[in-house]
């Protein structure tokens, strides 16, 4: 007796169709699993063997044999045994169809029965379009994500006796309508609460309105932190589109929030400075995606930055570049996105106090020593650099609230939507990511922007991709003005922001 049913897994982010055979045969009681079957795959015998006992069915005492297809694709996770305990259901004729098309099962069983949450359902849910499959079977935990996809059913089980039943009678079965949920923002993170820093706040909607890298240096208690924090609040809300990839990243990682099926709200990652490099950028094993494809179409902000390890920081800057991540395992190659805003902080020296009005205890070799942690090519990828001086005590007392990140986040979305009109053919979101053509397309100065840009390039050295970040940058701020070229005004405030 053979019994066929349709699952699918995840690869990367992206979802590939998995045909689950369960084949029974008379012979000694051996259960076998064959496809390239993972560990966690090949404990589900006996999650299997449980689940089905203890739900009052009978467990077959013959041959077992379970393919799992394509066979030359190494399968991970729990997800399959579902459709492995229903394919065993079908020899004892407790599942009336051998061979089912029109649905993808997934789950994780119980010793009980009861059916678990599994992960990257939305990312299996936007590919079973593909499949030819029109209905999803799974847990409850993960209609929000299935549901976010149109064009589906979504059929929720808690149990493998209702898995049965939902099957043997598929038009009785009860498919799932639910809104797609999402967290709401921070609220409480709001600029208006930054007292003086003019320039910072300038630099932070600056940065937001074309997606650009951020760094603040400054003595303890300047107010670094606070403003990085404040980033993600002026940012507009992900086009659906945007929430789609982001949502999947989250999912295939884990760290959706239960009950949420599309993400809103742009991510704000801030990961620890003892990072691994596998865990800020990806892999393992078995691939997962890392903080910057977490903070994907968000921020990663990097506090106390030169505390991060070396290698760990210079593994940023290709994902800086292309705006995606390539993990090459034995077992597997897949690329994540991690187009991210970079905002960083960090003291000028080891004691803080370099530069300001309290007296620095470092020496030149401890100060230079300590600056050096952060390479140079990392550096010439930031866009905006400034230094965040304290805040004056009549700045501190002043109660009168500055301008709010709603108002800021205005201006940003309109800056965003003039960019995204301008280069709609090419798929580019924000100036940030402009490449090529339509960069100097884009980004042409006037005659004496040129010449501006010229000679800072002399006096500065700026290198090639300097050159190219300022006028991207010059881009940013015209758009925030309406002004339709980049003018000389608009170069001198980008190269004051370049930190030269």
């Amino acid at each position: 007796m053979l019994a066929r049913l349709k699952s699918a897994a995840v690869l990367g982010v992206d979802a590939y169709p998995v045909s689950v055979e369960v084949d029974v045969a008379f012979g000694l009681p051996q259960f076998l699993m064959v496809g390239l079957p993972d560990a966690t795959v090949r404990e589900s015998r006996d999650r299997v063997r449980a689940a089905i006992r203890n739900s009052d069915f009978e467990f077959p005492p013959h041959r077992i044999t379970v393919n799992l297809g394509p066979a030359d694709v190494r399968k991970a996770g729990a997800s399959f045994d579902l459709p492995i305990a229903l394919g065993l259901l079908a020899y004892s004729g407790a599942l009336a169809r051998h061979t089912i098309d029109d649905t993808v099962v997934l789950g994780e069983l119980s010793l009980d029965g009861g059916i678990h949450a599994i992960r990257g359902v939305l990312a299996i849910a936007v590919a079973a379009q593909g499949f030819g499959v029109r209905r999803l079977l799974l847990p409850p935990q993960n209609a929000p994500e299935a549901c976010a996809v149109a064009g589906l059913e979504v059929c929720t089980v808690r149990s493998l006796a209702e898995a049965l039943a939902a099957l043997n009678c598929p038009d009785a079965a009860t498919l799932v309508t639910m809104p797609a949920a999402a967290p709401l923002r921070d609220d409480e993170a709001d600029l208006a609460d930054v007292r003086g820093q003019a320039v910072a706040r300038r630099a932070i909607e600056v940065a937001a309105a074309g997606g650009h890298n951020l760094l603040f240096t400054g003595p303890p208690g300047a107010g670094k932190t606070m403003l990085a924090r404040r980033v993600g609040s002026v940012l507009p809300e992900m086009r659906f589109d945007e929430a789609v990839e982001c949502t999947k990243i989250h999912s295939v990682a884990g760290q959706l929030p239960p009950g949420v099926g599309l993400l809103s709200a742009r991510p704000f990652r801030a990961p620890h400075h003892t990072v691994s490099n596998v865990a800020l950028v990806g892999g393992g094993s078995i691939p997962r995606p890392g903080e910057i494809s977490l903070a994907h179409h968000g921020v990663l902000f990097l506090d106390e930055l030169p505390e991060f390890e070396r290698r760990v920081l210079d593994a940023l800057r290709q994902p800086i570049e292309s705006g995606r991540v390539s993990i090459a395992r034995a077992s597997a190659h897949v690329t994540f996105p991690s187009r991210f805003m970079l905002v960083a902080a960090m003291n000028p020296c080891p004691c803080g106090y370099f530069g300001s009005e309290r007296q620095c205890r470092c020496t030149p070799t401890q100060v230079a020593a300590y600056v050096s942690r952060v390479s140079g090519p990392l550096r010439d990828r930031i866009d905006l650099s400034l230094v965040v001086p304290p805040v004056p005590v009549n700045a501190l007392q002043d109660s009168a609230p500055g301008e709010s990140s709603v108002v800021v986040r205005e201006r940003v979305a309109e800056a965003r939507r003039v960019q995204g009109e301008r280069v709609e053919r090419t798929g580019v979101l924000v100036n940030a990511g402009l490449r090529g053509a339509e960069m100097m397309r884009c980004c042409r100065p006037d005659a004496r922007g040129k010449a501006r840009l010229a000679r800072a390039v002399e006096v500065f050295g700026l290198s090639a991709r300097g050159y190219h970040r300022v006028l991207k940058v010059s881009r940013t701020i015209a758009d925030l003005e309406g002004a339709v070229a980049v003018g000389d005004e608009h170069i001198a405030e980008a190269l004051q922001f370049r930190g030269t």
